[in-house]
């Protein structure tokens, strides 16, 4: 029996964690009357203790390990100077494709209103959100006048732009520097390592934060659960086959249907592993398949999967709104443009843990000032959801491998088209 236990994954183990709290939660709200028992012993002291503790070792993780992530992650594409313009076109491919893909999300999102109906203001810790800054102010806000003082408050967007300038200039004093690289990237691994260990108490957080909210929601709080699924995957849908499609034929003009036709067994891989580093190689094969040049896939494919997260930064944007309804706050211009701004840096060097996506959430939340009580209602269902996206994610990666191999001249367009086979292939069996 409990050799079994142990065999059950942590995404079950929280998605266990959440179904359990609901259930109890609408236990306590409906069946138990004494309200020292319900409001004293469980919500006010059992529930808040074992959720917030949860919520505060979170925060815990969020400025190191975004800091970290952001340095080693920019240092270590340095090399892209010498490959030239493929470096630079991948790049700029990936952030502009995160971008869209947030604000489809933020968009969805406002025409679906995920938490309209899930009132939380009343267990809501307090927060100040962006709503009334001008474009100016939010982009002069974003300049640390003291890195250190940023670092030690939490403000995260002068954190990932001072990151952002250490890692390039890490970069480029690469050999006189090598001391201080490896003490970011040696930090980065401490990082990831406490994550997976503040992961492990997740099922616990995630039940005693739903409990607490089911005892005073009831059975309306579910309804706003299910949109926000529904959210996430119609975005996901209009991303990778939509936009992606579109982008093809635009840039390209081929056939977007034979490339769904023989990349499908890499998305299912994908969403069977939901991992885009376990893909990169069936993915580079399956791309050599479709007559791109290695020399192109060696490089564009590994880089998405740390760079290019399409699919979590839409779930980034839908949890968002989300929980910006759900708390009754309205989120201004300014406010939603530091959402897509942070998503899209928070994707560059995303440690490759489980769960990250929901840690990076935490500092995207931060950076508007929403509560980040509602990452854990969220956690429950983002196993699920994670499946998906990540299918996204590599769908992504290699829509942009053939853009740019097709701009660079390195696809054999007969390959793809089926007209002849391709050469030298090493093939790897995955079913």
């Amino acid at each position: 029996m409990i050799e079994r236990l142990r065999k059950i994954s942590l995404g079950n183990w929280i998605l266990i964690g959440m179904i359990l709290g609901c259930l109890f939660g609408l236990f306590l709200n409906f069946y138990v009357s004494d309200s020292f028992i319900k409001q004293i012993i469980f919500i006010d002291n059992i529930f808040y203790l074992g959720g917030d503790c949860f919520i505060k070792l979170m925060k815990m993780l969020v400025v190191p390990l975004v800091f970290c992530s952001i340095v080693v992650g920019v240092a270590s594409i340095s090399d892209v100077r010498k490959i030239g313009s493929i470096g630079g076109t991948t790049i700029i491919f990936y952030l502009i494709t995160t971008a869209v893909a947030v604000t489809i999300a933020l968009l969805i999102a406002m025409a679906i209103k995920p938490g309209v109906g899930l009132n939380l203001a009343g267990v809501a810790t307090s927060a100040n959100v962006t709503v009334n800054q001008t474009v100016p102010d939010a982009i002069l806000n974003m300049i640390p006048d003291n890195p250190i003082a940023s670092l030690a408050t939490g403000d995260m967007l002068p954190v990932i732009i001072f990151g952002v300038l250490l890692g390039i200039i890490l970069a480029k004093l690469r050999e006189e520097t090598q001391l201080v690289n490896d003490m970011f990237s040696q930090g980065n691994l401490i990082m990831m390592e406490m994550t997976s260990i503040v992961m492990k108490f997740a099922p616990i957080g995630v039940f005693c934060l739903m409990a607490r909210t089911f005892a005073g929601l009831g059975f309306e709080g579910i309804i706003p659960l299910g949109k926000y699924v529904m959210c996430v995957i119609v975005a996901l849908v209009v991303q990778a086959f939509v936009v992606y499609p579109m982008l093809l034929v635009v840039f390209t003009r081929l056939n977007p249907i034979k490339f769904f036709r023989r990349f499908f067994s890499v998305m299912l891989f994908a969403f069977s592993s939901s991992t885009s580093n376990a893909t990169i190689p069936l993915n580079m094969e399956k791309l050599s398949e479709m007559g791109v040049s290695r020399d192109v896939s060696s490089f564009t494919i590994p880089l998405g999967a740390t760079i290019n997260m399409d699919g979590t930064s839409i779930m980034q944007g839908c949890a968002v709104m989300f929980a910006a309804q759900a708390y009754g706050m309205d989120l201004g211009i300014s406010a939603l443009i530091t959402v897509v701004f942070t998503a899209v840096m928070a994707s560059v060097g995303t440690a490759g843990v489980p769960s990250v996506g929901l840690v990076t959430l935490n500092m995207v939340f931060s950076s508007v000032g929403l509560p980040v009580d509602a990452i854990a209602i969220i956690m429950g269902i983002d196993h699920i959801l994670d499946m998906i996206r990540t299918a996204v994610n590599v769908t992504g990666d290699a829509i942009c491998t053939i853009i740019v191999s097709f701009r660079n001249n390195e696809l054999d367009r007969d390959v793809f088209n089926g007209k002849k086979e391709p050469e030298n292939l090493d093939v790897i069996d995955i079913f």
